[in-house]
């Protein structure tokens, strides 16, 4: 509890009276208080009456107020808004909108040189098989010399293996395209040795139907929001067990030749490898769950031209035994 007489004095007396200049006074114990700190007046700003708390300005220092977010003078550096939130959020969608254009253009570059490469093979492989078709001289000798068949078998596996297993020579130029140039030849080889055993109407008849089931494929898989990507293991046990049914009809028909079960074979065969370019088709696109890297357009080319190829080589087995 204090006395009244221990009250501050008002402002009018102190500003009148220089009695009460160095009040308050307080009883000394033992060591004397500190004096309080001085405050030197800032020219030019809100000058005080003089004689309040001992100084002729009653302004405080500028540096008084200097703290994070306040300046020197006293006023804020920085002061938060609603628009400099807007500002930032524009920042960062107009990044992320940059960034979803670029990668958009990179996938249609890659889209335009995998088209690119298939069209090129496309054409030596139904070129060639067209030589096989319509030239008799070359037809007749594939169909006395089946050993050229079987050495252009061999020569298509280890070309397929090597630019599937190995990165490093289907990414180096022009080792890639190099690679790329001899697995076509080989596989357009093979397919026109087995084209030669077919007559030209079922050939023509295969490459109208392949074409026709290129193109429904193609649309289908950039207009449809179904996801094939995911299907990987299934399409991995339709091929296991279109690889057992063709050994067991092989088998079968190297005892008595079945014009039913090979066509059912052959239909079972296009419709896998249907499905299958199907999901390299959509793996090209890159718009779902799986996609082929933009620097993979080899093997990305090399996937829909073997879907195809084989596509052809089914359908041509179909129409040749429909023929027969």
């Amino acid at each position: 509890m204090t006395s009244k007489t221990d009250n501050p004095p008002p402002y009018e007396d102190a500003l009148h009276h220089p009695k009460y200049e160095n009040y308050p006074h307080q009883p000394q114990h033992g060591f004397p208080l500190p004096a309080p700190p001085s405050y030197s007046p800032s020219p030019g700003m809100c000058p005080g009456p003089p004689g309040y708390w001992g100084h002729e300005s009653g302004c405080p220092q500028a540096g008084m107020w200097a703290a994070p977010g306040f300046s020197p003078s006293g006023m804020p550096t920085t002061i938060p808004t609603l628009s400099a939130g807007v500002q930032s959020n524009q920042g960062v969608m107009e990044d992320f909108l940059s960034t979803q254009w670029e990668s958009t253009s990179v996938r249609h570059t890659f889209i335009r040189k995998v088209y690119l490469i298939l069209t090129a093979q496309l054409a030596v492989t139904f070129s060639v098989v067209a030589v096989f078709t319509f030239v008799d001289p070359v037809r007749l000798f594939v169909i006395r010399y089946p050993g050229i068949y079987w050495a252009s078998f061999v020569v298509y596996f280890v070309v397929y293996c090597i630019l599937v297993c190995c990165k490093e020579p289907r990414r180096r130029f022009p080792w890639n395209f190099v690679l790329l140039g001899v697995f076509t030849v080989a596989l357009s080889y093979m397919s026109g040795t087995i084209s030669s055993y077919y007559e030209t109407k079922a050939v023509l008849l295969a490459m109208g139907i392949t074409t026709l089931v290129c193109i429904a494929v193609t649309i289908f898989c950039f207009q449809t929001k179904v996801d094939f990507t995911s299907c990987g293991g299934l399409l991995c046990i339709a091929s296991v067990v279109l690889m057992i049914i063709g050994i067991v009809t092989a088998i079968i028909l190297s005892f008595h030749y079945i014009p039913w079960l090979h066509m059912l074979y052959a239909a079972i065969g296009a419709v896998v490898y249907t499905l299958f370019l199907v999901y390299n088709t959509q793996l090209l696109i890159g718009n779902r769950e799986l996609a082929i890297s933009p620097e993979e357009y080899i093997y990305g080319a090399l996937s829909l031209y073997i879907d195809i190829v084989h596509i052809f080589l089914f359908i041509l087995q179909v129409s040749g035994a429909a023929t027969d």
